[in-house]
């Protein structure tokens, strides 16, 4: 009887392992020449994947190093505060002008105003940090890995590295003038790896999502969601990178050796105040961007359900944009190794990270009612839709590159498309990896 409860409690890491050989053979029948599987990539690539997790969640040393980042949030969250606070009075977190036997305090914080704004602050420290060197010796670094690791070319293994740090369009500045000169996988390694990861702008936005209520006396008035958030957002993010790159070498396989002479010709700043500004400037157009989607793809939503609320219930309850994308991808989310009886609502969740974006998705997690998703459930889903292929992006992709690289437009969009498919396939792996590992 031992050896069949152990056997019961590894089926949810099988239910993942099977997930992870489901998404790689996708991959290959998604392939252009299925005659060119790039074994030594993925076989390296999937064990980078799990080294990354084990050593960053596992280590002692190193699990702890990465988890007290999660200070950063709640310093950057004050700073922002304190800043909008000033401008915005009450509404943008400054002290309240009304009793708290009026209101509770705890709804008195605008989102727009409160917690948006973080994304202007951390774009300018980035920038910032990108003209003191800082951040141009961790993508250097992180190159030098994925170059020596999987044989890649030090152009998209830069460019790849940059984007997790400034974004799927902003990174390949870092290599503009390799664009016009790499191949078609390199080109399709550098659109995978930007639409599934988050570029470092929104890292701390998340993180004050999932994290909040986690520490003691929190007064946001939502439930923890996932103790740690910000280690897990980078781990999610550095996972992600190889499983990219393995699954656009599948998909479109071919050279990858592009190297690089010149690794600064990307983001140029005349001086900190420069870095400063132009960070600022940045970070308000991704704040205003976002603004404008949440309330478009918000209003659409309820569009769509005031449409879907004419037909009869089905499976006793109304039908609802988000009962569908559950269905639809409930087995998907169950390769990944959530359990089945939660998989229309984690499905949900990766399907309006899909046709709508992740900010709607984490903000969705969110307000779920706690017990929802068990804690495994949860994380694999956090991993999992933590990069930015959604429909948008891909629009976003396609103007970007199709404006760095306007000779190989013809090229750009057929491959843009494709790699919504490879950006949630490389995220999905990043999900069904940390559900195989006992990190969970």
């Amino acid at each position: 009887m031992p050896a069949l409860s152990n056997f019961a409690s590894d089926l949810p890491r099988l239910q993942s392992a099977l997930g992870i050989l489901v998404i790689l053979l996708a991959a290959w029948l998604f392939s252009e020449n299925r005659r060119a599987f790039p074994w030594r990539i993925a076989i390296v690539g999937i064990a980078l994947q799990a080294a990354i997790a084990m050593l960053l969640l596992k280590v002692p040393l190193a699990r702890d190093a990465l988890f007290g980042l999660n200070g950063v949030v709640t310093v950057l969250t004050k700073a922002t505060r304190d800043g909008t606070g000033f401008v915005y009075g009450f509404i943008g977190g400054g002290p309240s002008p009304f009793p708290p036997s009026v209101v509770d305090p705890a709804r008195l914080t605008n989102f727009a105003f409160a917690i948006l704004p973080l994304v202007i602050i951390v774009s300018a420290l980035s920038a910032i940090l990108w003209h003191w060197r800082i951040l141009p010796l961790i993508v250097g670094a992180m190159a030098f890995v994925l170059r020596h690791t999987l044989g890649i070319g030090g152009a998209v293994g830069l460019g790849s590295a940059a984007t997790v740090f400034l974004g799927n369009v902003e990174g390949s500045l870092v290599v503009r003038p390799y664009l016009p000169k790499l191949t078609r996988t390199e080109l399709f390694v550098l659109m995978t790896t930007g639409l599934s990861v988050v570029a470092g702008t929104v890292f701390v936005v998340y993180a004050n999502m999932l994290g909040s209520g986690c520490e003691p006396h929190h007064a946001s008035g939502l439930h923890c969601v996932l103790p740690g958030a910000l280690g897990h957002i980078l781990v999610a993010s550095m996972m992600s990178l190889p499983a990219a790159i393995v699954i656009a070498c599948i998909m479109v396989p071919g050279k990858a050796a592009t190297d690089v002479a010149d690794t600064d010709s990307g983001h140029k700043y005349h001086s900190t105040m420069d870095a400063m500004a132009k960070g600022t400037t940045d970070g308000l157009s991704i704040y205003l961007q976002i603004i404008a989607i949440l309330i478009v793809t918000t209003a659409l939503v309820s569009i769509a359900n005031a449409i879907l609320g004419n037909f009869p219930d089905f499976d006793g309850g109304p039908l609802t944009l988000q009962r569908i994308l559950g269905w639809l991808f409930a087995p998907l989310v169950w390769l990944y190794g959530v359990p089945w009886k939660e998989a229309v609502t984690a499905g949900s969740l990766l399907g309006v990270k899909t046709i709508l974006n992740e900010f709607i998705a984490y903000s969705n997690l969110t307000a779920l009612p706690p017990g929802s998703l068990d804690p495994r459930s949860t994380q694999i889903m956090v991993y999992a839709m933590c990069g930015f292929a959604n429909f948008a992006s891909v629009g976003i992709l396609i103007a970007g590159f199709g404006t760095l690289v306007p000779e190989r437009r013809d090229e750009i969009v057929p491959l843009a498309l494709r790699a919504i498919v490879s950006g949630t396939m490389a995220s999905g792996l990043t999900g069904a990896m940390i559900g195989l590992l006992p990190v969970t």
